[in-house]
């Protein structure tokens, strides 16, 4: 199996994507700008996002996450103090698609503007659950995707800091060709599957968009992270699937408990894969301090798992 670095050089960066600046409301920060003035800084409703907007903005702007490595983000619940951060910050970039469902206690009472980073993205339906035919709002999981939330966060920055738009242009165009080496990696070393073993299996429905992008079909416990955990139903409907696909490896994200999943590997004969990244960077000596780190980890995890290689 060719290792993803084999393919791409080894950055601490991250990405960036289109966005409109709208005005809704914000959550809470985890730690506080390092030189600026909160109302000098940009805040990201979660870690992936801050560490992509800090990869367009460079040194031209403070980029703080609002949400705390580790965090789940649907679930997330704000503090006042967050309240107060999001009144101080110049602009708030969120994803958007129901991510943050907190967000919206913040809608009647923040001033700042807030930019939506999947705004024209192709979305995929949640297909079964509470949040049946809503958009799956796990976009940034698609190399493609990012793309549009680069070009999102470059637009906003531009449009707060007009003097720095051909820093924040180049630092986008840079980082998308990064993106892009990631899903051909992908895409390569899983093209060499049985047709049949060309299948991701996850706790939660986040993959949606990786999977399109990689030629996968996807199967997962639960919709939504937000909606339920996992059914006796769910838990047989999972393992069905595995072994009639000979799928020789599952995965869990970081943020939730992998029981369920461990149950689908000892009663289908697979294996359990490694750990996948969704909705939390780590800390800066994990695994995925960056969120191409994340993309990189997670392609590279996939891709031993269902090839049945050592995991990276």
């Amino acid at each position: 199996m060719a290792n993803i670095r084999d393919w791409m050089p080894l950055t601490r960066s991250s990405m960036v994507v289109p966005l409109a600046l709208t005005v809704l409301a914000a959550p809470a920060c985890t730690t506080a700008p390092s030189s600026a003035a909160e109302e000098d800084t940009v805040l990201t409703t979660f870690t992936v996002l801050a560490d992509m907007a800090r990869n367009v903005a460079g040194d031209k702007i403070e980029v703080v996450s609002l949400t705390r490595t580790g965090a789940e983000i649907h679930s997330y619940e704000p503090t006042p103090e967050d309240l107060a951060r999001g009144q101080d910050a110049r602009l708030i970039l969120a994803n958007g698609l129901g991510l943050e469902g907190w967000f919206t206690q913040f809608t009647d009472q923040i001033d700042a503007p807030t930019a939506t980073l999947s705004d024209g993205v192709e979305t995929i339906p949640i297909s079964a659950g509470t949040y049946e035919g809503q958009a799956n709002p796990h976009a940034w999981m698609s190399p493609e995707h990012a793309h549009t939330y680069v070009d999102n966060i470059r637009d906003a920055l531009s449009g707060l800091d007009p003097d720095n738009a051909a820093a924040f242009e180049a630092n986008a165009e840079a980082y998308k060709t990064e993106i892009s080496e990631v899903g051909e990696y992908l895409s390569t070393e899983l093209d060499t599957l049985p047709e049949a073993q060309q299948a991701l299996v996850t706790c939660e429905g986040a993959f949606s968009y990786l999977a399109r992008d990689a030629g996968l079909r996807e199967h997962y416990l639960w919709p939504v992270n937000a909606d339920s955990q996992a059914t006796p139903r769910q838990i047989a409907s999972t393992v069905q699937f595995v072994e009639d696909n000979d799928v020789p490896a599952v995965f869990c994200e970081s943020t939730v408990n992998d029981g369920a999943q461990r149950q689908v590997a000892s009663e289908s004969g697979a294996r359990l894969g490694g750990e996948l990244y969704v909705d939390s960077l780590s800390e800066a000596e994990g695994p995925v301090p960056t969120y191409l780190d994340l993309l990189r980890h997670d392609a590279e995890t996939i891709v031993a798992g269902l090839t049945e290689q050592e995991q990276p």
